[in-house]
């Protein structure tokens, strides 16, 4: 299980974002690693169960669907957050095209979603300080255990917080406050309930 980082850590021991991906090119961590770099921090990520994998690709589904040609939708890659933080959210919508990231990762987006079940402590603690740092203006954790989806806005850049936060149930709609007129029912971010089972 992974666990969060510290909110706070030493300025002197953090790693920047340039040499976490020097890591990779000295073969200090491999591209396959499940590793993100949240505040300076290797941050380990635990193995994706079936509810978790099935829940980033209802979510990106979903934001696909509504945000057409609009923007890009990108899964479970790399968003660069400032000098120490390069995060890899579940489900992330970010300005143009897929062409303008052949070269360089994303740096911004108009949301960012979580799915969560074992990591929603760090989704709601250390993730939240990140994306409201950097300006994120919508960032939505689909709680899975609790059939919700919590969202927050309005973010405090400089003390690195969410101003607004609420909870939605599945038969809410979203909007995306950075694209107008685009938005998702929340149930369609949540998991059905499994099917029953077979008899016999």
């Amino acid at each position: 299980m992974a666990h969060p980082a510290p909110t706070e850590p030493r300025a002197d021991s953090r790693i920047t974002v340039e040499r976490y991906f020097a890591l990779v090119d000295e073969g200090a961590l491999h591209p396959d690693d499940r590793v993100e770099l949240l505040e300076g921090v290797v941050v380990s990520m635990s193995p994706q169960n079936a509810p978790h994998a099935s829940g980033v690709q209802f979510a990106m589904e979903a934001l696909q669907a509504a945000v057409g040609r609009r923007a890009v939708v990108r899964a479970q890659m790399p968003l660069m957050l400032g000098r120490y933080s390069c995060p890899e959210p579940d489900v992330a919508v970010v300005a143009g095209q897929r062409e303008d990231y052949l070269v360089h990762h994303p740096t911004a987006a108009y949301l960012v979603v979580e799915v969560a079940d074992s990591s929603l402590l760090q989704d709601r603690l250390t993730k939240s300080r990140i994306y409201a740092a950097a300006g994120i203006p919508d960032y939505w954790i689909v709680n899975l255990p609790a059939g919700r989806v919590e969202v927050f806005r309005q973010p405090d850049v400089r003390a690195a917080r969410y101003r607004e936060t609420t909870v939605r149930d599945p038969n809410a709609r979203l909007v995306l406050t950075g694209l107008d007129g685009v938005q998702v029912a929340a149930g369609d971010l949540l998991l059905p309930a499994p099917p029953p089972a077979a008899n016999g």
